[in-house]
């Protein structure tokens, strides 16, 4: 998916994929300039190879009352059914919060009203969050931003919470901060997570300085057999070949055949940002 505008600022990405009775489904973001609309859209489509996407539904951010919208999350519940969960810029501020949409199907979601599951705070934004069923109970990660020095709001952790319903959600703690003096001493977002008990294991978006926000690296992170996660070796292990390489948002689904398809986000010589995806064998 390429942005409609091909010049800095302009972006498709932020993907969010399923795969469900060989269907591809898929939830990205469209992002204009600063001063231009910025996030302006989420976008649902669907795909029989899971590279050629016809789009079923728009949402615009007027809709959720919002200065922006940024990286959607699909998820298919255990019983059937869709949502969307939907990350929101309040307007005139630095805040953010994330709102649910649930419907039968994913065309369904166009027309289907909105529930903020997670609010933030005036200290703090949440956005971007990863969801995922253990098979017991819901687990999120999500990118919480400071909101105490106004000029420092994109510093971000990623915190985890956990659900009996995918709604109500309970705050456990830190999943993942930056490393002083690192790559991404400035901030790390999830991007996906890979549930596979003493072996779970994360992507995640990092930064090092503020001047790197929305040109994210992708980092490896493992879980640390309690709660959290820490950083797996000498990031950043992926990034764009063109300046200033961007590469981030990336999800991944596994194939019923083996291996996987990865989504993800990418810099473009001339500074956007298109959608890419691309097949690696198990």
């Amino acid at each position: 998916m390429a942005p409609e505008d091909p010049r800095p600022g302009s972006w498709a990405g932020g993907p969010s994929a399923q795969l469900v009775d060989g269907t591809w489904w898929l939830a990205y973001r469209l992002r204009r300039p600063v001063g231009e609309g910025r996030g302006f859209g989420n976008v649902l489509a669907r795909s029989a190879d899971g590279v050629r996407f016809e789009p079923v539904a728009a949402l615009g951010k007027d809709r959720f009352g919002a200065e922006s919208l940024e990286r959607p999350a699909l998820v298919h519940t255990p019983d059937g059914r869709w949502r969307l969960y939907v990350s929101c810029a309040t307007p005139g501020t630095r805040h953010w919060r994330v709102d649910l949409l649930e419907a039968d199907t994913v065309e369904g979601l166009a027309t289907a009203p909105p529930r903020t599951v997670l609010p933030g705070s005036d200290q703090a934004g949440v956005k971007d969050p990863v969801v995922r069923h253990d098979g017991v109970q819901w687990h999120l990660w999500a990118s919480v931003h400071p909101l105490d020095d106004p000029d420092a709001t994109d510093r971000m952790t990623t915190e985890h919470a956990t659900s009996p319903d995918g709604v109500e959600w309970t705050w456990r703690g830190t999943a993942l901060a930056g490393t002083e003096g690192s790559w991404d001493a400035r901030g790390v977002r999830f991007t996906a997570v890979v549930l596979d008990g003493s072996r779970t294991w994360a992507v995640y978006d990092g930064r090092a300085t503020a001047a790197e926000n929305w040109e994210e690296r992708t980092g490896l992170a493992v879980h640390d057999g309690e709660l959290g996660f820490r950083a797996a070796g000498d990031g950043p292990f992926l990034q764009s070949p063109h300046p200033p390489h961007g590469l981030r948002y990336a999800d991944v689904v596994g194939l019923p055949g083996g291996g996987a398809r990865w989504f993800y986000e990418a810099t473009r010589p001339d500074g956007a940002h298109e959608l890419r995806t691309v097949v690696l064998p198990a």
